[in-house]
Parts: C-alpha cells; sequence; structure tokens
C-alpha cells in the first residue's frame, strides 16, 4: 500500500491540528474555519486521496487513507497532532488513531460512527457521469444536467464544487472510478485493525442529523474509551457549514484543554 502525498494549506503556529473532509469533499471547503481556528495554532488541511489537488490512486480505502495521514504528520513534523474529521474524513482519522496511535495527540470526529452504514452514493456518481464536459463552455451549465438526478441544490452545489477547469476544458476534480469501486470500503469499517485508542476523543454529531444513533455510542466507547460525546442542536450531516460557530468553539475548546 503506498502512502500518497496530499495536497495541503497550512495556516497558523502553535499547536498542530488536522482537518479531514467527507466523501466528495475538498480542504477549501473548510477555510473559513481553518482561518477562524489559525489565530491559535497550526491548522493543516488536506485534500483526501483521490479528491482536490492530491494525487488519485485506485485503491481507496481507510488503511490507504491512515497510511496518506501518517506519511503527512511525518512529512510536516507534526505529531503528535490533533486530528479532525468529518465523516469519511472521520473514518480515515479514526483508523490513524487506532493503528499508529503516536501519531494523534488528541481525536475529534464529526457525525460519523465506526461501523457499516446503508447510505448509498451512487447515483451522486451516475449523475456526475452523465454530464457532458466536452459540450460545455462553463461550470455553471453542469448543474442543469444534475438537476434531474440530484434535486436538492444544497448537494447539487457541494458536487459541483468539484469540477474544475483547465486549458482542456471542464474536468472533475474526484476520482469517481475509484470512489465507485471504493463503495464498500467507503461505507464500511475494518475490523480488528488495532487496540482501542486511548487518548483524549471528543465524538460531534448533528443533532438533526442519522448518521450517528444512541446505538452507535457503545460501539465508540469500545474503540475510544475516552470518548466523550456532544450533539450540535439543529445541525444535519454537514455540521461545519450549517453551524461553523459551534465547531470553531468545539475545536478550539477540544485542542486547548488537550494541548
Amino acid at each position: 500500500m503506498t502512502a500518497l502525498p496530499l495536497s495541503i494549506n497550512e495556516l497558523g503556529e502553535g499547536t498542530p491540528v488536522i482537518i479531514l473532509h467527507g466523501l466528495f469533499g475538498r480542504r477549501r471547503n473548510w477555510q473559513a474555519i481553518q482561518k477562524r481556528l489559525a489565530t491559535d495554532a497550526r491548522i493543516i488541511t488536506a485534500d483526501m486521496r483521490n479528491h482536490g489537488d492530491s494525487p488519485w490512486d485506485d485503491e481507496m480505502s481507510y488503511p490507504a487513507m491512515a497510511t496518506d495521514l501518517a506519511r503527512l504528520i511525518k512529512e510536516l513534523d507534526a505529531g503528535p497532532c490533533f486530528v479532525v474529521g468529518h465523516s469519511m474524513g472521520g473514518k480515515a482519522a479514526m483508523v490513524l488513531a487506532l493503528t499508529e496511535p503516536e501519531l494523534v495527540k488528541g481525536l475529534m470526529v464529526i457525525d460519523i460512527a465506526p461501523v457499516p452504514y446503508k447510505h448509498t452514493y451512487q447515483p451522486y456518481i451516475d449523475a456526475m457521469r452523465k454530464v457532458p464536459l466536452d459540450e460545455l463552455e462553463r461550470r455553471s451549465q453542469a448543474e442543469d444536467y444534475l438537476e434531474d438526478a440530484i434535486t436538492d441544490p444544497g448537494i447539487r452545489a457541494f458536487l459541483l464544487q468539484n469540477l474544475g477547469q483547465d486549458d482542456e476544458g471542464l474536468k472533475w476534480q474526484v476520482n469517481l472510478s475509484a470512489i465507485e469501486n471504493g463503495l464498500p470500503n467507503l461505507l464500511g469499517f475494518p475490523n480488528d485493525i488495532g487496540d482501542p485508542y486511548d487518548g483524549p476523543s471528543l465524538f460531534l454529531r448533528g443533532g438533526a442529523s442519522d448518521f450517528v444513533e444512541d446505538a452507535h455510542l457503545p460501539i465508540i466507547d469500545s474503540l475510544f474509551p475516552m470518548a466523550s460525546h456532544a450533539d450540535i442542536h439543529g445541525a444535519g450531516h454537514w455540521v461545519h457549514a450549517e453551524k461553523p460557530e459551534e465547531v470553531i468553539r468545539q475545536i478550539g475548546d477540544f485542542t486547548k484543554a488537550n494541548a
């Protein structure tokens, strides 16, 4: 398994904190939060493999992502550091903490649990593939082709931030084939990958989200025995987009309390 060199953005000085986005996200989704937190800490946002400006690879699994993160932390001389991950990024952060705990000073997971999910992202992949990029001149034209399959304008806008443009025209900056082939891995969670992580950890869930159920809490606590839990009332799955001030406060309080 080859560790990929992730594309990052780094701001601030002090305690290192790495922030990881979810599926179909990218580091710039966290740009505003990063700027706010960087007044007190060294904040690193990373594009995960097969996303944004990071390299593409056929392997799309959480152990592979954890390997990428371990390489990044070592190359930046940032370990041990705080690792914050949302959704897919949260699962990758959990696997890193379980497999290389010496690199993780503290773990913060946003609206995901270490369990398999039944959600399907195949309709998103199919809709993105059907956009005739060769026939379009502007990114704004692509939304019309997503509208029938993806009725939620917020989700369409979220997916379209993966559409880039260069001298050759429009292209997706996310590896749809690798994600499609890796969906069973991404929806699942690897078993028996390490001892429980006994460092400080905080699991945030959106109060209006169904991603982290009460039944998941004992599973979280078995793998992360020092875990604390908090709900962000009124937030759905994209907690950081819906309640950024609360997420900023939670990250700041957690990192300062465990520095």
